[in-house]
């Protein structure tokens, strides 16, 4: 360590994210691992609007920067500062991001090897009621003047750094500045135990916040992989730089089979709606198939939207799918199409037909939209899924009852089921939806030799 030097950097911006945000003001502090040895700050125009938020905070205004140099002007002088040096701040990435996006677009390719000043913290001195700069320093009665200026900041994040310097006996900070160290990627919050601790199975993992609330919930064929590719790279967009630094632990579930571990994200994204998970909204079920009575008491089946306050009979993701198995329904129990709505009724619009002298008998007609209702809600098909365990002494099964998930579970090898409804003791209920529906059934669609149908299976459990 005694040839490293360090660039101990802050910066304040127009906005949280380095795509749609700029530097107003930068300091940099150059340190040898003792003592500091060169400093440099100046305000930047950032060549736009400076927000009032923003001005409340750091107290910069659009006057301030006016006939400040802009970011093309000092990057050659902000290059030759971090060439070679150590990038330190509190909460790296986000000065990182920024000073890393604004010396590209001013045509330098620069990377480097980080260091977080909040992690750094942690490792040294654990069991701190808040990491944040302000509190860190009241902690260690460090004297931090002109917060959420860059040369205030930068100063005291210099002081922090010292310290730690000081304090790391057990040479923690070495560690962490190496190129294959873990907290080169890891978000500055996050617990090095928690990443350390996923297995490379397939699984379900939870992005926890400060607040232990979870936040985000993906699914992984090998969870240490997948979780780590989520603190590669360098995006710069809002989202990526809020969701790293709100990342204060991870738990997972292990699961036997991608296909489980994908129906399991499903269910459990459904029920917590984590704040960053967004994809499977699209897959909500937006359609339904609903049965009015007329006053002229003919009985009508009609496709329409989903509403809070009425109860469909089948939900579906899309328009086509639910016209399609109404057209279905009408064909198979010969439904005269006049009784089949593909389009819900305005409101007040009434269901009749003056050509009374050609209409099907009420009764037969009512009858046979009973039977088709029946046939969608209870005859639909019933099977179970078997695959590998995640232990060579059980089987994974999931099983579908009258065409809707049921739940998923795991068989010890040395159970014999004599019914197939004793699968249901070993599954754990979740409820179902028609995204889910449509991925199990698209998965025993593509391996048949997967898939017990309740006569097939008992007879495969009699042999």
């Amino acid at each position: 360590m005694r040839n490293t030097e360090y660039a101990i950097v802050d910066i304040e911006t127009t906005g949280g994210n380095a795509s749609g945000s700029r530097i107003t003001e930068i300091a940099i502090i150059i340190h040898d691992g003792k003592n500091v040895i060169d400093r440099y700050e100046t305000l930047v125009n950032p060549e736009k609007e400076i927000p009032l938020s923003i001005f409340g905070l750091t107290g910069i205004n659009n006057e301030m920067v006016a006939n400040a140099p802009i970011f093309d002007d000092i990057s050659e002088k902000v290059l030759e500062l971090l060439t070679d040096r150590i990038f330190v701040a509190h909460n790296v990435n986000f000065d990182y991001s920024f000073v890393r996006h604004q010396l590209e677009q001013a045509g330098f390719k620069w990377t480097a090897r980080k260091l977080c000043t909040v992690r750094a913290a942690r490792k040294i001195k654990p069991g701190l009621g808040s990491y944040s700069l302000g509190n860190l320093c009241n902690s260690l009665n460090i004297c931090l003047e002109n917060r959420h200026r860059a040369g205030g900041d930068a100063d005291a994040t210099a002081i922090l750094f010292s310290l730690l310097l000081e304090w790391d006996d057990a040479g923690e900070i070495n560690k962490m500045i190496k190129k294959t160290s873990e907290d080169q990627r890891l978000p500055p919050n996050l617990p090095p135990e928690d990443f350390n601790n996923l297995p490379e199975k397939p699984g379900v993992y939870y992005f926890y916040n400060q607040q232990k609330k979870v936040i985000y919930v993906g699914k992984a064929i090998n969870l240490k992989k997948r979780v780590a590719s989520h603190f590669s790279g360098h995006k710069i967009n809002s989202q990526r730089q809020h969701f790293l630094r709100d990342i204060h632990g991870i738990s997972f579930e292990v699961c036997a089979t991608e296909l489980m571990a994908l129906l399991l994200e499903c269910t459990e994204i459904k029920k917590l709606w984590p704040t960053y998970n967004r994809a499977l909204k699209r897959f909500e079920a937006k359609f339904g198939i609903y049965q009015y009575e007329a006053r002229n008491g003919y009985k009508y089946l009609a496709v329409g939207k989903l509403t809070k306050f009425q109860t469909c009979i089948h939900e579906f993701n899309s328009l086509y799918n639910a016209i399609n198995l109404l057209r279905e329904l009408s064909e198979q129990f010969e439904i005269d199409q006049r009784f089949c709505k593909y389009s819900r009724p305005e409101d007040g619009e009434i269901f009749q037909n003056n050509d009374i002298k050609s209409l099907p008998d009420a009764l037969f007609h009512n009858q046979q939209v009973d039977n088709a209702i029946d046939f969608l809600l209870n005859n639909r098909p019933t099977f179970a899924i078997i695959d590998k365990g995640r232990t060579k002494d059980e089987r994974s099964c999931i099983w579908i009852e009258n065409g809707h998930f049921y739940g998923m579970g795991h068989i010890p090898t040395d159970v014999s089921i004599t019914d197939p409804s004793e699968v249901k003791n070993y599954v754990t209920p979740y409820k179902s939806n028609q995204y889910i529906v449509h991925l199990i059934f698209a998965y025993a669609e593509k391996y048949p030799g997967k898939v017990f149908f309740k006569k097939q299976f008992l007879n495969q459990e009699q042999n």
